[in-house]
């Protein structure tokens, strides 16, 4: 999920139009998921509700206005009926078929967590619900089935991605390992009984021979069925351990993002991009997708969006396009082959031109806005500090519009995955700068402080959001 909005990429009309909280019906510039129905309508999950946009007219949900019973909508997907299936982070599932709402949450139904972290549908119309802590739910309409470690093979109850193979199999990534089930029987993959080389599964795709790959902590792994191939910064090209994003094209290469570059790899060879080989904005790669002529879009952390038609590199960022940010996390096409693109900064629709269009506030403004500086030291162990400013924008300079009453500002910590690790402010303050330290030395669920890795700092004041990531090194 993003927190910049959304893009369009539309190659026919030539025209770039910006979708965000002040110019649109879009009510969070937080993008998590996108879906697109039968019609062509999009559906974007938010974390000020979920909203429909067919194009011309916005319809925003939330817990005002409807029964969605939370305004943080995670997982989205859409049912062969075109039912949406709505997963937010604290109040459940919700299913809507357009006109009524059915919630099913831990308290009326057999749905094991209220976090619904992931969502599927498979060919008979079962609804499997991955849950922060709960596992994993299988719901046919009628009847609900729990797994968890206590009563099944499931090797971890924190569920993170979830895939179906062509013959119906389940495979589950969890913080615990890797699970396939074929409706009875369960096989676990884990570091002691396979060749997976992490258990934290991040990422999953399967090729057209029915491999599996699986993006860890740890590297990729390659599984056939029977043999594991695991790549890693050790024996292959791999240009990174940690496996965020994946993506197979038509021809079978497959396209792995990574913290640290962008690797294609045929079977055979490996090609790693990076930002002094190639026109690539950002060696941290947070989403791929791929469209049907075989160009690759590619969202990265902080240099906005690329295109690659396998010659052309064309990078589209806050300076040179109407993308709302930088950092880009969800990817979509739809049929008529427009790029729907989730960043940190609003909705947008953005075609080639470059234009853009952005509405002010009615005093020709923009609201209370905030510089969100990189934390210092970095990498740190294990404390850091985090500054920020709060300033209002406008027709004047910022020195001279020090003048805002005070503003409610949301200062967080997250771990890579996007659990929340730590609220380290969440108040009104006056316009100033603030310096906040964060102390690593925090328990984590297994009771312990919190592990070596990259995290992510995100504020949230009004309309505004920005995010940066840090680097706890023990």
């Amino acid at each position: 999920g993003t927190e910049g909005g959304l893009v369009k990429l539309d190659k026919t009309t030539g025209e770039t139009i910006f979708y965000n909280t002040l110019n649109s019906g879009l009510p969070d510039n937080r993008i998590n998921s996108l879906a697109i129905d039968g019609s062509g309508n999009k559906w974007i999950g938010t974390d000020g509700g979920l909203a429909e946009f067919d194009g011309t007219n916005w319809t925003v949900y939330n817990t005002s206005n409807s029964d969605l019973p939370h305004n943080r909508v995670y997982p989205l997907a859409i049912d062969g009926s075109g039912n949406k299936w709505i997963g937010t982070r604290e109040g459940g599932l919700a299913e809507f078929d357009g006109t009524n709402w059915t919630v099913y949450n831990t308290s009326n139904s057999g749905l094991p967590g209220d976090k619904v972290y992931s969502l599927a549908i498979d060919g008979s119309g079962n609804k499997w619900i991955g849950t922060y802590g709960g596992g994993l739910a299988n719901f046919d309409g009628t009847n609900w089935t729990v797994y968890n470690t206590s009563n099944s093979g499931l090797p971890d109850n924190w569920v993170y991605t979830f895939a179906i193979d062509g013959s119906g199999n389940k495979w589950i990534g969890t913080s615990g390992g890797l699970a396939e089930f074929d409706g009875t029987n369960w096989t676990i993959y884990n570091t002691s009984n396979s060749g997976l080389p992490n258990n934290g599964i991040i990422s999953l795709a399967m090729d057209g021979s029915g491999n599996k790959w699986i993006g860890t902590d740890g590297g990729l792994a390659e599984f056939d069925g029977a043999n594991w191939t695991v790549y890693n910064t050790s024996n292959s090209c791999l240009p990174d351990n940690y496996v965020r994003s994946l993506a197979i094209d038509g021809s079978g290469n497959k396209w792995i993002g990574t913290s640290g570059e962008l690797a294609e790899f045929d079977g055979t060879n490996w090609t790693v991009y990076n930002t002094s080989n190639s026109g690539i904005p950002d060696n941290w790669v947070n989403s791929l997708a791929i469209e049907g002529s075989g160009n690759k879009w590619i969202g990265t952390l902080e240099g906005g969006l690329s295109a690659f038609d396998g010659t052309n590199w064309t990078v589209y960022n806050t300076s040179n396009s109407g993308l709302p940010h930088n950092n880009v996390w969800t990817l979509a096409i739809d049929g008529s082959g427009n790029k729907w693109i989730g960043t940190y900064g609003g909705l947008a629709v953005y075609q080639e031109s470059g234009v853009v269009s952005v509405e002010l506030d009615k005093d020709n403004s923009l609201p209370t806005g905030l510089l969100l500086q990189q934390n210092y030291p970095n990498p740190f162990n294990p404390t850091t500090k985090i500054k920020f400013t709060i300033f209002r924008l406008g027709g004047q300079a910022v020195a001279d519009a020090f003048n805002a009453s005070t503003t409610k500002v949301l200062l967080q910590v997250y771990d890579v995955l996007g659990n929340e690790i730590a609220t380290l402010v969440n108040e009104h303050k006056p316009p100033g700068t603030y310096e906040i330290e964060f102390d690593a030395r925090l328990p984590n669920r297994q009771g312990s402080n919190l592990p070596s890795g990259i995290y992510f700092y995100a504020i949230t004041s009004g309309k505004f959001h920005d995010v940066k990531k840090m680097i706890l090194m023990k």
